[in-house]
């Protein structure tokens, strides 16, 4: 079982519980799921690109991601409908639990001058959306073999009903907002 997962069974779940007096356990917050999406504007001009991005995401998140198509077409971006603009993964159960532990504990404190995440990212229904510049604070990433610096956004769904609940919730499990 997951460290995270082994936790949030032990120690979160009752404490989000008595905290917030829950009638039932039904109700209480956990990780629904989260999704790694990558934009790759220069897939239109190089195909190549957008392979490299799949093993990296492939290598970072331990299953295959899909890539996402064009659905319409904008004259001003020199984009056609159906052509590649980007990569994105759904990770849940297990794996969602192993990525958030390699995320908050190995990943981002090995970013150069790390204050901690921004903790109003918040979209309002508890939902956290974190953007990352660069996919090298990954451990599985070897940098010999990367073609480009890419950034990604990650965003972790809840089942909280509010930003309060949600931000309990992760911080519980170990996110490291900046004071």
């Amino acid at each position: 079982m997951a460290r995270i997962k082994d936790l949030y069974e032990k120690e979160v779940a009752p404490a989000l519980m008595n905290k917030f007096s829950y009638k039932s356990v039904m109700q209480i917050p956990k990780l629904d799921k989260v999704v790694i999406n990558v934009g790759c504007g220069e897939a239109r001009d190089n195909p190549k690109v957008v392979d490299s991005i799949v093993s990296d995401l492939m290598q970072i998140t331990g299953q295959r991601p899909i890539v996402c198509k064009a659905k319409k077409s904008v004259a001003n971006f020199k984009l056609r409908e159906g052509m590649n603009i980007g990569v994105k993964v759904t990770l849940r159960g297990d794996r969602m639990y192993e990525f958030v532990d390699r995320l908050f504990n190995v990943a981002l404190p090995r970013v150069r001058d790390f204050r901690g995440i921004n903790p109003n990212s918040f979209d309002g229904h508890g939902n956290y959306s974190l953007g990352i510049t660069e996919q090298l604070i990954f451990p599985e990433i070897d940098y010999d073999k990367i073609d480009a610096i890419r950034g990604m956004d990650i965003a972790f769904v809840t089942t909280a009903k509010t930003d309060e609940e949600a931000r309990e919730l992760l911080s519980a499990l170990g996110a490291p907002y900046a004071k």
